[in-house]
């Protein structure tokens, strides 16, 4: 049997009727060609069968491009909203996104950030848990990886966060100055360690003190973060009598749990009982009644993630390991009380 001849991209160019370079820059997306000789390649391309060869455009230039995402969780609604961000601001610069699972354990953040992993990237996104910073700071390689996350790291990476402090602050901020005395938090860490559950239970205390208002212990529930957890902890307060009149849910996927506990005990929520979440998930909007919560900045982050990644890959080294903290912001809705 005959073996098919390969379709080069002269061949797309000869049927077209139009040069290489500009079959080259329909192919990568580029601006610069109108929209009926876009549609006249694009015809010529099906009609050829022509395929791109991607394994061998980025061996030639030294590059995979896949850029790596390793984070604690794959179930985690918020970690896949963000990957799907950065997917499509990747992709318009002819990357793909991978993520892969650490278990927010040490050994996990360590495989990610090893050579021999980072061999399979071209950068990596890691989001830290665990890992020891001096572990960090001893890596040895030369691979671009931007931090996220809470842990105080080495100056060495670039590093962009979420406000939780100022985002927890302002949630409890709201919850008080609609009347709220008694503000349960779900999910908390009152030892203020320099983690999310630690920096929002900071925020959260000091709404507390700023506005005046004493902070129960018995109102901080530990929890872990999915929908049973909080469910299980708004049922932990009603079953051992303790009284709240508000929630402040560590995330937006406990506060879903919340809610659902709250309406089987038939509490009214904002009426009887109001919630805030945090992370400002897609679905936060389209829950009955509509989820208030925090946005820690998604837009921004996923451009200051891309922005320090791409400039590494372009050459056009950042003037220094950069690090940022993106602001957060309030974002009300149904199931919480306008200001008194």
């Amino acid at each position: 049997m005959k073996k098919a001849s390969v379709v080069t991209m002269a061949d797309v160019a000869r049927s077209a009727g139009v040069s290489t370079m500009t079959v080259s820059n329909v192919v990568n997306g580029r601006p610069r060609v109108g929209a009926a000789t876009r549609e006249r390649v694009l015809a010529a391309i099906t009609e050829l069968g022509y395929q791109v060869n991607l394994a061998a455009r980025h061996l030639r230039a030294g590059r995979t491009g896949v850029i790596g995402l390793a984070v604690p969780e794959l179930e985690r609604p918020y970690f896949a909203q963000l990957a799907g961000r950065l997917a499509d601001r990747f992709d318009a610069h002819g990357l793909r996104i991978v993520m892969e699972r650490t278990g927010a354990s040490r050994e996990g953040e360590l495989e990610a950030v090893a050579f021999s992993r980072l061999r399979m990237y071209d950068g990596l996104i890691l989001s830290v848990v665990d890992i020891d910073p001096g572990e960090l700071s001893r890596l040895n390689t030369d691979a671009p990886v931007v931090m996220i996350g809470e842990r105080a790291l080495p100056s060495r990476f670039d590093h962009v966060r979420m406000d939780n402090i100022g985002g927890a602050r302002m949630a409890t901020e709201q919850l008080l100055s609609t009347g709220a005395r008694r503000v349960a938090m779900i999910g908390g860490d009152p030892s203020g360690s320099a983690t999310m559950p630690g920096l929002r239970a900071s925020g959260y205390a000091l709404a507390h003190e700023e506005a005046g208002v004493p902070v129960d212990p018995l109102l901080n529930v530990p929890s872990n973060f999915g929908l049973q957890d909080g469910y299980d902890a708004i049922r932990s307060l009603l079953d051992r009598g303790i009284s709240f009149d508000a929630v402040f849910a560590l995330t937006d996927v406990v506060a879903m749990g919340a809610l659902r506990a709250l309406a089987d005990a038939g509490l009214r929520v904002p009426a009887d009982v109001q919630v805030i979440g945090f992370d400002d998930l897609d679905e936060a909007a389209y829950l009955v009644p509509s989820l208030s919560s925090i946005n820690p900045g998604h837009e921004q982050m996923a451009e200051e993630i891309t922005s320090r990644m791409l400039a590494h890959l372009g050459g056009a080294e950042p003037a220094g390991p950069h690090e940022l903290t993106v602001p957060a912001r309030l974002v009300l809705r149904g199931t919480t009380r306008s200001g008194q």
